[in-house]
């Protein structure tokens, strides 16, 4: 009985071994289907009524994973502001700061219904959603596509699509059901935020989205929004726009802004760009700006910008001045 008590011992602890090793090695297999990749920027300005700066702006990772069944996995974790340094001041790194820019899970139930549960960008416009360095043209970002609402949710979005003969509409409901802990002091702080997109993705991209949420503040002012965006691209010439009408529900506000950007290929991967911009406060007169610059896209996953901003500066995080950067996605 001993013996035997012993014998089934050993053959438990050999069974829970192999589970363990099995399990493990499962989970290994696992990690080595998750793909890393990333982007960082460096920029230096020299702004027209201020001192120069220049900084690395941001290291970013992003991790994907997918099954190839159902289940996706997407996270953007950022080290922003790593080193910066100011005109009469010293090279600092006390600014920086780590920011999860997005972390979600996708549960597709087929091509037209999709689930994402998690933190990611608000599907609205198109600069808000492609706003990596290495993906667009200048180093400055349009005012309006950063002051007038959530940037990314904590929630849910239900997304798909459906093709047709010569276009593709795309589509995305979604509301926030967590709120944001860390809001960074250049960020606005919105709340209780819900909308839907539609996208037409044929010979010229159209898309709408529809908004309503909650400024945080002491007022706790509701906001209802309207977002109308285009871009047309044709062998490296572009043409491309956003607009945005946003209302308070129980004041008498209006705000809202726009911008419509060109670019022009040069020849030898060098491209011309040209951006208007106007961008209303709350309780503000309406302000406009002007971007010209050159952009160098040496290499598919690599590009160099320079460009004058002029007109009004809004406040602090949108300067006017000259600004060059680089951008490289890897």
């Amino acid at each position: 009985m001993h013996l035997c008590k012993k014998t089934l011992l050993s053959f438990s602890l050999l069974v829970s071994s192999w589970a363990c090793n099995q399990a493990c090695a499962d989970v290994f297999d696992k990690l080595k289907e998750i793909n890393i990749g990333g982007y960082s920027s460096a920029r230096v300005q020299q702004n027209r009524h201020g001192k120069s700066e220049a900084a690395l702006d941001e290291i970013s990772l992003i991790f994907t994973w997918d099954n190839q069944d159902r289940v996706k996995f997407f996270a953007e974790i950022e080290l922003e502001n790593p080193l910066s340094w100011r005109e009469g001041g010293a090279l600092r790194s006390n600014n920086s700061y780590l920011d999860v820019e997005r972390f979600y899970l996708d549960y597709a139930f087929s091509d037209q219904l999709n689930l994402r549960a998690g933190r990611f960008l608000t599907p609205i416009g198109r600069w808000n959603l492609l706003h990596a360095p290495p993906l667009v043209w200048t180093t400055s970002r349009p005012v309006a596509t950063s002051r007038l609402f959530p940037m990314a949710l904590n929630g849910f979005m239900l997304h798909g699509s459906k093709p047709f003969e010569d276009s593709v509409l795309e589509y995305s409901v979604f509301a926030e059901t967590l709120k944001d802990q860390n809001v960074q002091s250049h960020e606005l702080r919105f709340k209780n935020a819900r909308g839907a997109r539609l996208v037409n993705s044929g010979s010229i991209d159209i898309g709408a989205t529809v908004m309503e949420f909650e400024e945080n503040d002491l007022f706790n002012r509701q906001y209802r929004m309207l977002s109308l965006d285009f871009i047309k691209a044709h062998e490296g010439w572009e043409i491309s726009g956003e607009a945005f009408f946003r209302k308070s529900k129980h004041y008498n506000e209006d705000t809202g802004g726009a911008y419509l950007q060109g670019v022009a290929p040069l020849g030898n991967k060098w491209f011309l760009i040209g951006r208007l911009e106007s961008y209303k406060p709350t309780l503000q007169q309406s302000e406009e700006r002007a971007v010209v610059g050159l952009a160098w896209r040496y290499k598919d996953n690599q590009i160099f910008k320079v460009e004058y901003v002029g007109g009004h500066q809004v406040d602090p995080y949108m300067p006017t001045g000259l600004m060059t950067s680089i951008a490289i996605l890897f």
